[in-house]
């Protein structure tokens, strides 16, 4: 498994105890220096606002219930520009209207956190019920040309620690981060030995320390993302989602637009080396590859286990950065499979980004949208059918 440094947390654990995986979001968001929660009720992610609202009080936190999932993500992003590290939880329909004001924190360079449930859709759909239908909404949801991260994980105590991961990578990338799971992942419990806290590394926004007259907001280094100005130090600054020049204030110079529009789309493939994480099992000699995300991430990994008792050569790839999508592993991992399997619970997502980046190989997809996860068995008997005609 590819494990990147950003956020790592390895080392000493706390005693076992069962957590659900909304659960493990929220410590996971305390443990990260998450102070200040906003949020709407909505199934099934609400247990996430639950826990933040007995949490964040005794350490000092806010947590506030807004009137709806808009005002939500406009409080998470007003308290990040107020310097505290900042997160909301939702689920599809909530997360639907969350995404004006996520491109506007994209654009602004405002570091925060939302975590995304994924149900049944479209619509109100089955709220209850798991899906993976979220895929291409958390990269392309809101309008024009932005960047986000996105990391989805598939077990207890990777929800908490994805979730520390994602604020490292928000805080120090300054943009929006989604941890993106499936219903039976959220409600999932399970048996968990934490990291104790004293191994958990924060980290925290670049400020700016230069002189207030030099000071421009927008203006990158090498990495190509700018510091930010602490509220109360002095530095004059100008926050907008209109195209900006490293001023702040806006412009439509071509030139300047290009620019500054082409740092804020280039930054996150300039640091994919601190962002991209995968686990990739039994791909060495792989003739049928299987690429999932979440619950049937899971199915798959039994499926494949039992194929290989069987003399199959299967593997399993395991995207847990979603986006941007670690492209390199994926064709090292598909580099000997005559045929790549997606399961996946939605009409087919996955399996497009699976088909862009294969190209020349047979990509199949398996999906379910009945509300009931894969199960092992389906996607067994289906390697063993591609396996067979592949020979």
């Amino acid at each position: 498994m590819n494990a990147p440094e950003v956020g790592a947390v390895r080392g000493a654990t706390t005693p076992p105890r069962l957590l659900s995986g909304n659960h493990a979001a929220a410590l996971g968001a305390l443990a990260a220096g998450c102070r200040f929660f906003a949020g709407y009720p909505i199934t099934p992610s609400s247990e996430v606002a639950e826990r933040m609202a007995r949490l964040l009080p005794p350490v000092g936190g806010v947590f506030v219930q807004m009137e709806d999932e808009i005002a939500s993500m406009a409080a998470v992003i007003g308290a990040s520009m107020g310097g505290v590290k900042a997160m909301t939880a939702t689920s599809g329909p909530g997360f639907s209207l969350k995404l004006e004001n996520l491109g506007y924190a994209a654009a602004a360079e405002i570091p925060c956190v939302i975590v995304d449930v994924m149900r049944g859709g479209p619509s109100t759909g089955m709220p209850t019920r798991p899906a993976q239908g979220d895929l291409m909404q958390s990269r392309w949801g809101s309008h024009g040309d932005y960047p986000v991260i996105v990391v989805t994980p598939a077990s207890v105590r990777e929800v908490h620690d994805e979730t520390v991961r994602a604020f490292a990578l928000s805080e120090s990338l300054r943009t929006p981060v989604v941890v993106l799971y499936d219903q039976a992942i959220a409600q999932l419990t399970e048996t968990v030995e934490l990291p104790a806290a004293d191994t958990i590394r924060g980290v925290e926004r670049r400020w700016a320390e230069c002189a207030p007259g030099d000071f421009q907001p927008y203006a990158a280094g090498d990495d190509q993302v700018p510091p930010m100005a602490r509220p109360g130090d002095g530095y004059r600054t100008h926050t907008t989602g209109l195209t900006h020049a490293e001023s702040g204030f806006p412009t439509q110079a071509p030139a300047v637009v290009e620019r500054n529009q082409t740092r804020l789309l280039t930054k996150l493939q300039k640091n994919r080396a601190r962002i991209e994480s995968f686990e990739a099992e039994h791909t060495d000699d792989a003739e049928v590859l299987v690429v999932a995300i979440g619950i049937s991430a899971r199915a798959a990994k039994r499926a494949v286990a039992a194929v290989r008792a069987r003399g199959i050569p299967a593997g399993l790839f395991r995207p847990i950065t979603l986006w941007p999508f670690p492209e390199d592993a994926l064709r090292a991992a598909a580099a000997r499979a005559r045929v790549v399997l997606v399961p996946e619970l939605n009409a087919g997502q996955l399996v497009l980004e699976v088909e862009r980046l294969l190209r020349g190989h047979r990509v199949v997809g398996l999906n379910r949208y009945d509300g009931e996860p894969i199960a092992p068995a389906q996607i067994e008997a289906r390697i063993g059918q591609l396996a067979q005609e592949a020979r």
